[in-house]
């Protein structure tokens, strides 16, 4: 009788304390879990979650198994959407068309912001700021230093990412715009002494092995070719041994500026790749500082107060010169 009547006594306590509060989710959704690149942005969040332990919020960090599944970022985006303890969100939109016509076909109540990537200018509307890169800057430095290298021009390829990622096109039109002195080219024809070859911009939907293939391909075709810019760093820490065995025999001509490499990023194996004088200049990212900082935003946002229009995070300039004090620490 005694253990009846205990037990029962601690069914009541039980019931009584109810489940444990879940918190509020500040939800992060990537292009694809298979980018080192977004990975950095998780790290970010995680070391937000760690220094708010306490917080009535919780940074949740998710996106699609592949970069390439704009399909299912976007569903992935509606079904957050959809739950209840979701209480803001932030989204590198892989397609930025895309995702715009999710977020107006969930019309949600909660405040949505861009991280990374931004939603074309005409659907900017949908979202309450964008934190991240200076694209448009961030390829103009690009093709600043492949200006500075080749002053005269020459023939160059693109190499860029999922064609309707409004932050790689950001980045392809500062690039051009600094190698012609003129804006909103949208491709070269001799302007300011440059032309794009046959065949780019290439899209490798941020594949570093087709990254890699593509830039073989087009050497193949055009081995006198003056130059590459490269938009995001996925051949170079997506596919780095292959972009060495590919760039390794065309070291002599990069360190001679006969031929030139600018590209997009810092991460994973970028830096080395720059030390051993295989890219001309890198203009790296702050990832990280964008997961971090993506939660603070997003509370700003859910509390009502006011909040820039875009945060910008830095740029890191890295060459071969440069490589042990480029990056922001």
């Amino acid at each position: 009788m005694r253990k009846t009547v205990l037990l029962a006594a601690v069914a009541a306590m039980a019931l009584g304390a109810g489940p444990a509060l879940a918190k509020k989710q500040l939800v992060i959704v990537v292009k694809g879990l298979d980018n080192p690149f977004f990975e950095a942005i998780h790290q970010g969040c995680e070391k937000w979650n760690k220094e708010n332990a306490s917080s009535e919020y919780e940074c949740f960090y998710t996106g699609p198994a592949s970069t390439s599944d704009e399909a299912g970022e976007a569903q992935i985006v509606q079904d957050m959407l959809s739950k209840a303890d979701t209480v803001a969100m932030a989204i590198s939109p892989s397609n930025a068309p895309l995702i715009a016509q999710t977020i107006k076909s969930a019309n949600p109540s909660i405040p949505i912001m861009t991280v990374d990537a931004d939603l074309a200018k005409g659907d900017a509307a949908l979202r309450k700021t964008y934190l991240g890169t200076d694209n448009y800057l961030m390829g103009k430095k690009i093709g600043e230093y492949i200006k500075k290298a080749k002053p005269n021009g020459g023939t160059i390829c693109t190499i860029e990412g999922n064609p309707a990622a409004d932050n790689i096109l950001r980045r392809a039109q500062g690039m051009r715009d600094a190698l012609t002195g003129k804006e909103g080219l949208t491709a070269l024809a001799g302007e300011g002494g440059w032309t794009e070859v046959a065949g780019c911009p290439v899209f490798t939907n941020d594949d570093g092995a087709k990254g890699v293939q593509a830039m073989t391909d087009i050497l193949a075709a055009n081995p006198k070719l003056d130059a590459f810019g490269i938009m995001g760093g996925w051949p170079l820490f997506g596919a780095p041994q292959p972009y060495r065995d590919l760039i390794g025999p065309l070291k002599d001509r990069l360190a001679k500026n006969d031929f030139v490499i600018g590209a997009a990023d810092t991460i994973g194996d970028e830096v080395a790749i720059a030390r051993d004088g295989l890219v001309t200049a890198l203009v790296g990212q702050r990832p990280f500082e964008m997961g971090y900082k993506a939660p603070s935003v997003m509370i700003d946002l859910v509390e009502g107060k006011k909040v820039d229009d875009p945060v910008f995070t830095g740029l890191d300039e890295c060459t071969k010169d440069t490589v042990d004090t480029c990056i922001q620490k």
